[in-house]
């Protein structure tokens, strides 16, 4: 597994975003509530930058009529349309089911899809105070 070191903790505290370039690939790292995320910067419905969009929770499944928010569930907006994706496995929030969910914790190999599905993620760990990306 390759370990790219992207900064200290201190260097991405809670509530921010480093966006970097690994491999010719751009890649959002999040630090949200202490807990770290990574996800390819390109929204698969029109590759906007997708590590650009506002994070925050979402609605969840619901008898007709009825609407549960849920604060604790992690999504990123896509800026352009905002569309969602779950922060912690890259699934679109629209359509969950159509793929099943992939992690490329040693190689990124992108998931057949003909439609919008979902984001390539990636690893992140916490070692000797570094935020370490693995690919």
């Amino acid at each position: 597994m390759n370990r790219h070191v992207i900064c200290k903790t201190h260097e991405l505290p809670p509530g921010t975003r480093r966006i970097v370039e690994i491999a010719g690939r751009s890649i959002g790292i999040f630090n949200v509530d202490g807990t770290y995320y990574a996800l390819r910067n390109s929204c698969p419905h029109q590759q906007a930058p997708l590590c650009l969009g506002a994070i925050g929770g979402t609605t969840e499944p619901a008898p007709p009529g009825e609407y549960r928010w849920s604060a604790e569930r992690k999504v990123i907006r896509c800026p352009w349309h905002g569309w969602e994706f779950d922060l912690a496995t890259g699934q679109s929030v629209f359509d969950p089911h159509h793929l099943a969910v992939r992690r490329y914790p040693v190689t990124i190999e992108p998931p057949p899809c003909h439609e919008p599905c979902s984001v390539e993620h990636y690893d992140v760990t916490v070692i000797n105070g570094d935020v370490v990306l693995h690919l």
